[in-house]
């Protein structure tokens, strides 16, 4: 019984130490940043989309890549708190090769988010290095918690 739990405390020990690591050149999440600002388009539409329309309300915005098995299956967790009201949010797509691509993506998980075609200057605005990569922002755009990698509903529900 001992080991076991000694295994599983290494294990939590890696996990953590692997998520520092991960989130260690990324935007500081003390709640004292204000997010880079964007204006970018979204996808299937000839309009764009500005940060400014996150404020107000509590955000997530969530970086993707089309060809990311892990944002394939943490999306639709983000998407169902966004449908329910609990948070807004708007993904944004990177390191894609074509608009075609993304809109299959997105097609294939039914999202109701925003989906905008993001850019190299978005991405090194935003310090995002990893997909997916997610920022909460307050009702004042400024971060209040980040994370790289899969999140369950139960942890963006945490993050909130």
């Amino acid at each position: 019984m001992l080991k076991l739990l000694g295994q599983a405390v290494i294990i939590v020990l890696v996990f953590f130490a692997v998520s520092a690591y991960q989130e260690r050149n990324m935007l500081a999440d003390s709640g004292e940043q204000t997010a880079p600002p964007f204006h970018l388009p979204i996808l299937q539409s000839k309009q764009t989309y500005s940060s400014i329309q996150l404020k107000g309300q509590q955000s997530i915005v969530y970086f993707f890549a089309p060809w990311c098995g892990v944002c394939r299956v943490s999306m639709p967790n983000i998407d169902k708190l966004h449908q329910q009201g609990k948070v807004k949010a708007v993904a944004i797509a990177l390191d894609y090769r074509s608009t075609e691509e993304v809109t299959k993506f997105v097609s294939d998980l039914q999202l109701d988010m925003p989906v905008l075609l993001g850019n190299q200057t978005t991405a090194q605005a935003y310090k995002v290095q990893a997909y997916p990569t997610y920022y909460v922002l307050d009702e004042d755009f400024k971060v209040t918690e980040r994370s790289v990698g899969y999140s369950s509903e139960i942890g963006i529900r945490a993050r909130l």
